[in-house]
């Protein structure tokens, strides 16, 4: 992953053993793929029977797990969960929210923000429109990540190995009828949504549920946020839905500049 702020690897070492833990798992959170004791010893430093006393500590907690030969390891289900959380109930929160409310003025239709969570989308933030016919969908809510718009997106802009993990390990499942199964299929809508920089889901989870989404620009690696539109196809039809991408990128903007700002301040 380039561009990506690593923690400190000489603090990884030292001060107290618990800032040793978290430094190394700043480090950990930061891959986008399977390590190795043998490549963290290598990257840190640390002796590997320190580093493989840590990363058991880590392991018994469900924050890192072994995956494969059970000799690489990857982020656990607490570490994600975590993530969820703090996206979830961050301190940027009302800002973003206003940002989707402004966008929800502008274009009248509800709108969300969301996040790649394993193989599932996350809801981190949503405002509903106003009109009486809505799908209701709240913050916390889960949808398929082969089958939704901002899912596509997470998954165009990974790489072909980063991608194949994911899919190998969720179900594509059928929805509706126009929910894309084939793997092959799927890599050539992915294919279209890289070259378009957006994606569209036209009644592939919901019947009568159309979706357009763009990713939040990020400095700092492969995107983990997007700002999409929902809206019932009986008011929003797939070529309609481009007239909302100029807005879409306004608010994807706004949302990448909360962002920097919040990493700006935290640093």
């Amino acid at each position: 992953m380039k561009n990506i702020e690593q923690p400190d690897l000489a603090k990884v070492d030292g001060d107290t053993p618990t800032l040793r833990l978290f430094a190394l798992l700043e480090l950990i959170a930061g891959k986008d793929e399977f390590f190795s004791l043998q490549g963290l010893a290598e990257e840190t430093g640390i002796p590997k029977p320190t580093l493989h006393r840590m990363l058991q500590q880590l392991e018994s907690a469900a924050i890192v797990q072994r995956d494969g030969d059970e000799r690489h390891y990857s982020t656990g289900t607490r570490l994600r969960r975590l993530s969820e959380n703090v996206l979830l109930n961050s301190t940027t929160h009302s800002a973003r929210h206003q940002v989707l409310n402004q966008l929800r003025e502008e274009v009248g239709e509800s709108c969300n923000l969301t996040s790649l969570s394993g193989g599932e989308i996350v809801y981190v933030d949503r405002v509903e429109t106003e009109a009486p016919l809505r799908f209701h969908l709240h913050a916390g809510s889960r949808v398929p990540v082969h089958c939704s718009a901002t899912g596509k997106l997470f998954l165009a802009s990974m790489t072909p190995s980063q991608r194949r993990r994911i899919l190998d390990n969720v179900e594509l499942s059928a929805f509706t009828e126009k929910t894309l199964t084939d793997v092959d299929a799927l890599e050539t809508e992915l294919e279209n949504v890289r070259l378009c920089g957006y994606a569209i889901d036209n009644e592939e989870f919901l019947p009568g549920l159309l979706c357009v989404a763009v990713l939040v620009p990020s400095t700092r690696g492969r995107s983990n946020l997007a700002v999409a539109i929902q809206a019932p196809i009986m008011r929003l039809k797939a070529e309609q839905a481009l007239h909302f991408l100029p807005a879409l990128q306004r608010a994807s903007q706004a949302l990448a500049k909360i962002e920097a700002e919040s990493w700006d301040n935290a640093g």
